[in-house]
C-alpha cells in the first residue's frame, strides 16, 4: 500500500499533503481517547458501588445487575442510529447530540428513586455514550487508512483500557467519599468536559463525502452490508470474541472470589492484569501492523485465543490447576483483545470508506450484541463452578476463527474482482 493511503486528511483534504502537527495528532488522539472510553467509564465507575445502591434503593442484587443489561441494549442498538446519522450529517454533530443524552441519562440516574428508574435511565445513557464510541472510530477511518488506521485504532483502545483499570478504583473512592449518586454526578461533569472538547476538534467528513440519500434509505444501507462476506467476517471474528469476553466479566468474579476464595480486595488485581494484557497487546499490534498486515495479526491472534480457550475449558472442566489453571488461559484470552478488535474493525472499514459510520455502527453493534449473549449464557448455565464461563470462551473462540474464514473467502472474491 503506498504511503498516501496511510497519512491524515482533515477535513478532506488531499491525504497525501494534510500530515497534521505532531502536537495536533496528540490532541485529536486525546479526544478521540476520552470518546471510546465512554463504554468503560459509564459502567466501571460504579461497579464498587453496586452493593451501595442495592441496599439504598431496596432493590435485589439481580435487579442492580441488571442496570448492566440495559446499558448494552442501549449500546448496541444506539450505535446504529448514530452511524446512519453520521454518514449523512457528519460526525461532530451527532457526537454532541450523544454527549448532549449521556449528561442527561447521567443525571437521571444520580436522581432515581429506584431501580427501574435507574435502568431506564442508563439505557438513555447507553444511547448518548455510543455515539463517542462508534463515530470516534469512523473519525479514525476519516483521517487514515490502511495499517495506519489500525495502528491508531490500537493505539486508541489502548489508552482507553486504562479506564477499566482505574475505573473502579475511582469509583469507589467518589462512592466511599459522597456516596454512590456522586458517581454518577461525575459523570455529568466528565460529559459536560467531553462535550467542550470535542468542538476543538475538525469536522473529519467534509460535506462532498456525506451520503445524499435518505434516512430511511441510510437504515437500509445495514441489509445491504450484512450481504458482504469480508464484512460479516470482520464483525463475526469480533463478535464472538466479545461474546467471550463478557463471559469472562460475568464470570470471573465468582469463579475467583466464591470458587477459588480470593479476597475480594484482591480480584482487581487479577482483573487488571487482564487489562495490562490488552494494553501491551495493542501496542504491540501497531508495531506488528505494518510489517505483516492487520489480516494476518488478526488470525493469529484469533487462532491463540482459541487454544486459550480451549485450554481453559479443559481446566474449568477437570478443575485443573486450581486458580492458576483458570488464570493464566483466561490472561492469554483476554489479552488477544490488542490483536483482534482494532484489526477487525479496521477490516471491516477498509473497503468503504464512505460508509466508515455506518460500518462502525454496524460492527459495534453486532460486537456487543453478542457481549450481551455471551453474559447471558453464563448466568444461564450457572452450576457452582466455573465450568460455564469455560465453555462458553471456548465455544466462542471456535466461532471466532470460523469467521476468520468468511474475512479469508471475502479477500479471495476482491482479489477475483
Amino acid at each position: 500500500m503506498s504511503s498516501e493511503n496511510d497519512t491524515v486528511s482533515f477535513g478532506g483534504a488531499n491525504e497525501a499533503d494534510a500530515q497534521p502537527a505532531h502536537s495536533s495528532r496528540w490532541h485529536v488522539l486525546g479526544i478521540l481517547s476520552a470518546l471510546m472510553g465512554f463504554a468503560s467509564i459509564s459502567t466501571d465507575f460504579y461497579l464498587p458501588a453496586m452493593p451501595d445502591m442495592a441496599v439504598s434503593l431496596g432493590a435485589s442484587t439481580g435487579s442492580v445487575e441488571f442496570t448492566i443489561s440495559g446499558f448494552l441494549i442501549g449500546f448496541s442498538l444506539g450505535q446504529l442510529v448514530w452511524g446512519a446519522l453520521s454518514d449523512k450529517y457528519g460526525r461532530r454533530m451527532p457526537v454532541a447530540a450523544g454527549l448532549v443524552l449521556f449528561i442527561i441519562g447521567s443525571a437521571g440516574c444520580a436522581m432515581a428513586q429506584n431501580v427501574e428508574t435507574i435502568i431506564i435511565w442508563r439505557i438513555i445513557q447507553a444511547l448518548g455514550a455510543c455515539a463517542g464510541v462508534v463515530l470516534s472510530r469512523a473519525m479514525v477511518r476519516d483521517l487514515y487508512a490502511g495499517p495506519r488506521a489500525a495502528q491508531m485504532l490500537s493505539t486508541l483502545i489502548a489508552v482507553m483500557a486504562i479506564a477499566p483499570l482505574l475505573g473502579p478504583i475511582i469509583g469507589g473512592q467518589i462512592a466511599a467519599v459522597a456516596g454512590w449518586r456522586a458517581i454518577f454526578w461525575t459523570l455529568v461533569i466528565l460529559g459536560a468536559a467531553s462535550l467542550a472538547a470535542l468542538f476543538t476538534l475538525p469536522e473529519t467528513l467534509p460535506p462532498e463525502k456525506r451520503r445524499q440519500d435518505s434516512l430511511l434509505g441510510a437504515f437500509g444501507r445495514y441489509g445491504k452490508l450484512l450481504g458482504q462476506k469480508k464484512i460479516l467476517g470482520y464483525a463475526g471474528v469480533g463478535a464472538f470474541f466479545y461474546s467471550g469476553m463478557y463471559a469472562y466479566i460475568a464470570g470471573t468474579p465468582f469463579a475467583f472470589i466464591t470458587y477459588h476464595h480470593v479476597p475480594a480486595e484482591y480480584y482487581g488485581l487479577l482483573f487488571g492484569s487482564g487489562i495490562v494484557g490488552i494494553v501491551v497487546t495493542n501496542l504491540v499490534n501497531t508495531r506488528l501492523v505494518p510489517r505483516f498486515g492487520m489480516d494476518a495479526i488478526l488470525v493469529r491472534g484469533a487462532v491463540v485465543a482459541m487454544l486459550a480457550g480451549l485450554v481453559l475449558g479443559v481446566a474449568s472442566y477437570f478443575d485443573a490447576g486450581g486458580l492458576w489453571g483458570l488464570f493464566i488461559p483466561l490472561l492469554v484470552f483476554v489479552s488477544m483483545t490488542g490483536f483482534i478488535v482494532a484489526n477487525s474493525i479496521a477490516g471491516a472499514l477498509s473497503d468503504f470508506p464512505e460508509q466508515a459510520g455506518s460500518v462502525s455502527a454496524l460492527v459495534g453493534a453486532i460486537q456487543y450484541g453478542s457481549g450481551i449473549a455471551g453474559s447471558g449464557l453464563v448466568g444461564l448455565f450457572a452450576d457452582g463452578t466455573p465450568w460455564p464461563m469455560g465453555w462458553v470462551i471456548a465455544l466462542m473462540s471456535i466461532g471466532s476463527v470460523l469467521c476468520v474464514g468468511l474475512v479469508v473467502q471475502g479477500n479471495s472474491e476482491k482479489g477475483r474482482g
